[in-house]
């Protein structure tokens, strides 16, 4: 398969996580993992990625639990001044944040990026989040998502200059006196697969960041959420899907699984055990590693008030594929749900055209199971073989986020 797809181009987005997206990667010889407190590290980072014209990088936050990283919007701030086009994703959770602090931050970021800046919107997943911003109770999964969707209505009032805004959940006394965004306003990024978060991507994302297992499952997904946006008078165009796609590239497919066999060999096993049990009203430790996984005691996605989608694909996965518990730990600890591949950069990139071809992504949300050298292979190896093809860019031609990813300026109103 060769040539362009009716003028469109892969979008390509990096999610910048830690040492690696393979559970195990802080454990492999070839990453520091004190570097993820490192901003020159961040800036390596970005600075691959812009080499390789990807259309934008994407960092998460976290509010419970360990928290190895450094803050998303501040970290995004500094990188904005060590790179020249390519656009920078904050991950930024509705749930404990308020609309115009978080409306000023990211005002700012676009202002000092030069319209580069995008917000990916999370209603916040944990529990335990709730007590260390002093809230007697996590909000549950239904209520959390009627809570984002007025506060990106309340934000997006604000960088619009709107007056007072009232809201069910939100007020506040304007006029709004923000830094002037160059893009209109941010990207709107949108990562839930849940009923109530396809609905509100398909009203109000710009961009889908999903996780999908197989080509099918991407397939389908991409056809609801297309199909979805007319009823918001949407086009199909207005809505960018990035599944996320968990890449070890070598330049054989033997070198590739001795890497993919050589991150399993550093699993904790009891420790990935103790973090799947919380999927299951059971300790899977007290099961067989070579006996199939427990499906029968696996919790209802809809009794959970967090991921319920990510739930879903996990158990589906390993009901139909008829995993043992032990190719269920590793297929987990590759990507969390999301696609894992391993193999050679043609491999990869005509499993990637195909996606993108036949109607299954419009691009991808790359998340390499070790850094920096994950995302250094596949910017040397599988981008050039996507170029190639004239599937991808060969120089960035906008100068925003909203250009390299073919989405309009917004209008200076409130919708």
């Amino acid at each position: 398969m060769t040539g362009n797809h009716a003028g469109r181009m892969l979008h390509l987005n990096v999610f910048v996580h830690g040492t690696g997206h393979h559970e195990a990667a802080w454990r492999h010889p070839g990453v520091v993992p004190e570097q993820t407190l490192d901003l020159a590290y961040y800036r390596g980072l970005a600075e691959v990625a812009e080499r390789g014209r990807l259309d934008s990088l994407f960092v998460s936050d976290a509010y419970f639990g360990i928290i190895n990283k450094l803050e998303a919007t501040t970290l995004l701030g500094a990188l904005a001044e060590s790179t020249q086009r390519i656009g920078l994703i904050a991950t930024v959770g509705t749930t404990y944040c308020e609309p115009y602090h978080l409306a000023a931050q990211l005002a700012t970021l676009d202002r000092i990026s030069g319209g580069r800046a995008g917000w990916n919107i999370v209603t916040s997943s944990a529990d335990g989040t709730a007590a260390n911003f002093g809230r007697a109770r996590h909000p549950d999964h239904s209520e959390r998502y009627r809570m984002a969707g007025e506060f990106v209505e309340a934000v997006k009032w604000m960088w619009q200059g709107g007056a007072a805004f009232d809201g069910e959940y939100y007020r506040a006394q304007g006029p709004y006196r923000l830094p002037v965004a160059p893009q209109g306003y941010p990207v709107l990024v949108q990562a839930g697969s849940s009923e109530s978060g396809r609905a509100m991507g398909a009203r109000i994302g710009e961009v889908i960041f999903t996780a999908q297992q197989t080509y099918e499952a991407a397939h389908a997904f991409y056809a609801d959420m297309k199909g979805r946006l007319a009823g918001y008078g949407r086009s199909p165009e207005e809505l960018v899907i990035m599944p996320g796609l968990c890449p070890i590239v070598a330049d054989t497919e033997a070198e590739a699984r001795e890497l993919e066999a050589e991150l399993g060999e550093l699993i904790d096993m009891p420790d990935a055990l103790r973090r799947l049990s919380t999927r299951f009203d059971a300790d899977l430790a007290g099961y067989p590693l070579d006996g199939p996984v427990p499906l029968e005691r696996a919790k209802a996605p809809e009794s959970i008030n967090a991921l319920r989608s990510r739930q879903q694909l996990l158990l589906d996965l390993a009901r139909d594929e008829r995993m043992t518990l032990r190719q269920f730990v590793h297929r987990f600890a590759a990507g969390r749900g999301h696609f894992a591949f391993a193999g050679t950069a043609v491999q990869l990139a005509d499993e990637l055209e195909r996606w993108f071809r036949e109607g299954a992504a419009d691009g991808f949300n790359i998340m390499p199971q070790l850094f920096p050298g994950g995302l250094e292979t596949f910017v040397d190896k599988v981008v050039p073989e996507l170029q190639e093809r004239g599937l991808f860019r060969i120089e960035y031609e906008g100068a925003t986020l909203r250009e390299h990813l073919g989405l309009r300026h917004p209008l200076a109103e409130h919708v």
